[in-house]
């Protein structure tokens, strides 16, 4: 069985919890790990079938509108176990923010500013975000995660406000 990618093991993750449905793990995976690691639809739709061929997933009931659950099968459990116990590497920052910053230059003066007003408030929302699930976490690990999520908004806004706006 080859190693599995983040996405998998974020999947199997959220599928410890009971069967769900590609559409259900999108939103869980936005609400688990949105302020640290994001998962798009196409990512989720590429990858569950990959995992059922893999026999780490097993097809559940199927529901509305064609949507078909999954279900974690005990190699699926045993593959994720090995995925938290083995080296986790080097973290990837992927900022679709700062790599625009990062070119913010080709842009207008009108147009940086748009794009950091449009940052300040999001980042601003998700500050707010963090910080009452940081205060509402009963899990010591789900806790540290959002103050994670806390203190990266703090920084991407403190980053914002160091870039002069003229």
């Amino acid at each position: 069985m080859s190693d599995l990618n983040a996405t998998a093991a974020a999947l199997l993750g959220l599928l410890h919890d009971g069967p769900k449905t590609g559409g259900q793990l999108v939103a869980e995976a936005g609400d688990r790990f949105g302020a640290f690691f994001s998962v798009t639809r196409s990512q989720v739709y590429r990858e569950l079938p990959a995992l059922a061929d893999q026999g780490l997933l097993r097809l559940g009931k199927q529901g509305p509108r064609s949507s078909q659950q999954y279900v974690l099968t005990a190699a699926g459990k045993k593959a994720f176990k090995n995925w938290l116990l083995s080296e986790p590497g080097p973290d990837h920052l992927r900022s679709p923010l700062i790599l625009r910053l990062v070119h913010a230059g080709s842009l207008t003066a009108k147009q940086r500013e748009s794009l950091i007003t449009t940052a300040r408030s999001a980042y601003g929302q998700e500050q707010e975000t963090a910080k009452s699930a940081a205060k509402t976490a009963e899990d010591p690990y789900a806790k540290a995660v959002a103050e994670f999520g806390l203190a990266h908004a703090k920084a991407v806004l403190k980053l914002l406000d160091a870039i002069p706006t003229a």
